[in-house]
């Protein structure tokens, strides 16, 4: 049964973005943004709220000691995945952040501590949702304007990704694709400029763009035709199946209404755009990289299509990927390391790759999450919480540092909202903009896609 939301979605994309810049021709002569040469950002989302508190570990024997106190029931179970002995401890280039603390990653994460002793990956820490800057104070007293729905995991998906609770319209990434399309990025072929595998929420979504949808096995298509690719097809099926797909893809065949017309221009173009992907896949490049785990097909389709992107006409283009599993209320000491393995071994494969393609400056992954966790544990997990940790990773990045603030491993701090609930000190559309400055936006286009930016200083954020 086809879903007919996710039908017109897909089969309008490419139709829907380029009819509406030919609608609005101001956004063609306002642009500003730069879009020489090619960039692409990946933006890996990790669904449930990442618990950064068992990501960025304390490795100095005071802080150790006192993290370890605080979650002792967990470390119990966890075992020797998280003892101090066999902790990754990263030694960071410029130390502005630890004030003579010590930091580790868990075992599980070899590819990103190689990563960040290379200078290709950078940790931005306490990263969450703002509205404005907020102390405990302010929190307390309900003097700061606050996120709608803090700790809630579709508002706050939404919010990271479009400004705004459940509901919100548009992602900040698709205003970006905006800026660019504006700019004349992507001439010839503006459905490429935002991909996801997934429909993760409004990240990419534009007023003038519309993201096109993949799966590891090739771009989203109607069930109904599906069938036209088994070589056993009986005949009589495959004439019916052959006709209905030339009417499908019929741009001269026109209806009384003006939404039936819509509709049939945007089927064509949808289906046409398939077909120019799906002829392109099969030239994309093969790599050395060793691509593991559900994370890991979806980053090396983004690596593929990365691959193709002379043959896609595309010289700027943002991605969406994301993998869950991180809500982590209980369980966390087992199901947690695999998924820190699966994240690591998909992060270390994707940069790789794009060594292979010589594009490892050209192309910034970065991370995403709902929010991060309690520090104090309820048993065997853990309680959504607010500011978490964030990695970037690419040729571009500043790597080797941490950035933002990192609290102490204890309550009642001046971040602690209680129980270990880190107030965020990095707002997400900080981090946004220097992504958007480094993928070529002005400051003025970078003001209009993230609203509250002005609100913040963004100094000492220089990662990228």
């Amino acid at each position: 049964m086809i879903n007919r939301r996710h039908f017109f979605k897909q089969a309008s994309a490419s139709v829907l973005s380029s009819a509406a810049i030919m609608a609005h021709p101001a956004a063609i002569t306002s642009h500003a943004a730069n879009t020489s040469g090619y960039k692409a950002l990946v933006c890996v989302f990790l669904l449930g709220g990442l618990d950064g508190h068992d990501v960025l570990l304390p490795y100095d024997s005071a802080s150790y000691d006192a993290f370890a106190n605080i979650r002792q029931a967990l470390i119990a179970t966890q075992g020797a995945n998280r003892q101090r002995a066999n902790l990754k401890p990263l030694v960071p280039r410029t130390d502005t952040v630890l004030a003579s603390r010590q930091i580790a990653l868990p075992p599980e994460m070899p590819n990103v501590k190689s990563l960040f002793d290379r200078g290709d990956a950078a940790i931005i820490s306490n990263v969450g949702p703002l509205i404005e800057p907020v102390t405990r104070t302010t929190f307390q007293s309900s003097g700061a304007k606050l996120p709608p729905r803090l700790f809630s995991h579709n508002d706050q998906q939404a919010t990271w990704q479009a400004s705004a609770p459940e509901g919100a319209q548009f992602g900040w990434g698709g205003l970006f694709a905006d800026a660019v399309l504006a700019a004349g990025a992507n001439a010839s072929r503006q459905e490429f400029t935002t991909i996801t595998s997934g429909e993760f929420g409004p990240l990419l979504s534009g007023r003038l763009s519309s993201p096109y949808t993949f799966s590891t096995d090739g771009p989203a298509e109607l069930f109904l035709l599906a069938d036209l690719k088994q070589t056993d097809l009986d005949p009589e099926r495959r004439d019916l199946l052959e006709a209905i797909r030339q009417t499908l893809g019929s741009p001269t065949l026109d209806g009384a209404h003006i939404l039936e017309r819509d509709m049939v221009r945007a089927i064509d173009g949808g289906l046409r755009t398939n077909d120019l992907f799906n002829s392109a896949r099969s030239r994309a490049a093969s790599f050395n990289a060793s691509f593991t785990g559900p994370l890991g097909a979806q980053l090396r389709a983004v690596a593929e299509t990365i691959s193709l992107r002379s043959e896609l006409f595309a010289s700027r283009q943002i991605f969406f990927v994301g993998v869950g599993g991180l809500d982590t209320h209980s369980a966390q000491a087992t199901t947690l390391p695999a998924l820190l393995a699966q994240i690591d071994a998909g992060i270390g494969a994707f940069h790789a790759a794009m060594g292979e393609l010589g594009l490892e400056n050209d192309v910034t992954l970065f991370t995403a999450s709902d929010f991060g966790r309690s520090l104090v544990v309820n048993g065997n997990g853990t309680d959504h919480g607010w500011g978490g940790h964030q990695f970037a990773v690419g040729g571009a990045v500043n790597g080797g540092n941490i950035y933002g603030s990192l609290p102490p491993p204890a309550v009642g701090h001046q971040a602690d909202t209680g129980n270990g609930r880190i107030i965020p000190s990095v707002s997400v559309e900080e981090y946004a903009a220097k992504l958007g400055s480094w993928f070529g936006l002005s400051e003025g286009e970078l003001n209009a896609s993230l609203p509250n930016l002005g609100n913040f200083s963004r100094s000492g954020l220089d990662f990228i």
